[in-house]
């Protein structure tokens, strides 16, 4: 329990540096946050008024301690066109947190899949597959099923139309953004997973239970997954801060309606405190996700000795 508290509290203060770092990465950017939100025409008095409104007077420090002091009640603060933060994320996150939720579930059935099959065979068909497959970067794979699917077939949309509930119009449109977050995230789980099983079936408890005549089946789910459990869960538990930081870009590309498009639009604005704050509501999710990872290891490595 200690050393799971000392993990959290250092998982807690590398976000909290991170944010900060956003701060200064977002305040360094050229440009002015008043003036992006004024139009071009704005006169300087206009401008100094806007800055002072916003707070952009103040030390950096300070604006960051303010902003993180706000976070800690639960409240976002308000975006430099005067929305409020916590309304644009319950918004906007849902949708995200659909897309991320249906690739994160793909990949893990996809590659427990091919992993248990890969294992089992003496040879490795899927190495270069896999291989291309994690090695290809989500935009490219987002581009290339569009270009194939959409645009080449016909059979599936390439662009999201949303419905009065803010998601996606038709199951379908969700289709090709779910494959570009997936598939390179499946190469690379596929591996791991056949690693960890190649490895767990090496122990000598897994060759005293094929000398004694237990059935293949039972010698993989019992005796050798509960060792290559941890090293699995791990994977899928960093897949999880992939899925999320891909799927920013892929909604841009697909014009999903999530919080890509808001973090192009606060970076344009240089909105720090938009920036931030999709940055802390996804590293509060890796956070729990990690959490869930670390408890489902211990169990496993418990239940083992």
């Amino acid at each position: 329990m200690i050393s799971f508290a000392r993990l959290l509290i250092r998982r807690i203060a590398l976000l909290i540096a991170l944010l900060a770092t956003v701060f200064v990465v977002v305040d360094l950017l050229p440009g002015s946050t008043a003036r992006a939100v004024l139009g071009r025409d704005a006169t300087p008095e206009r401008v100094a008024a806007k800055e002072r409104e916003l707070g952009l007077d103040h030390p950096l420090p300070q604006r960051f301690w303010d902003w993180i002091s706000g976070v800690a009640t639960g409240d976002f603060g308000r975006t430099t066109r005067g929305r409020p933060i916590n309304e644009l994320l319950a918004d906007k996150f849902p949708p995200t947190l659909l897309l991320g939720g249906l690739a994160l579930a793909v990949t893990v059935v996809v590659s427990l899949l091919l992993g248990l099959w890969w294992a089992q065979r003496p040879v490795r068909p899927l190495q270069p597959a896999t291989t291309i497959a994690a090695a290809i970067p989500e935009f490219v794979v987002a581009t290339l099923l569009i270009l194939v699917f959409a645009l080449g077939a016909g059979w599936l949309p390439a662009v999201t139309i949303t419905d009065r509930s803010g998601f996606p119009a038709s199951p379908d449109m969700l289709v090709l953004p779910v494959l570009a977050l997936a598939i390179p995230q499946i190469g690379w789980n596929t591996r791991v997973v056949r690693a960890a099983l190649v490895d767990a079936a090496q122990a000598p408890h897994v060759e005293s239970a094929v000398l004694d005549g237990i059935p293949a089946r039972s010698v993989l789910l019992r005796h050798v997954l509960p060792f290559a459990l941890p090293t699995i869960v791990a994977s899928f538990a960093t897949t999880v801060g992939m899925v999320l930081g891909g799927s920013l870009v892929v909604e841009t590309i697909f014009n999903y309606p999530g919080l890509g498009a808001v973090l192009a639009g606060s970076v344009a604005d240089r909105d720090v405190a938009v920036v931030a704050s999709v940055v802390a509501l996804s590293g509060a999710v890796i956070m729990c996700v990690l959490a869930v990872a670390d408890g489902i290891r211990t169990w496993s490595l418990r239940g083992v000795r």
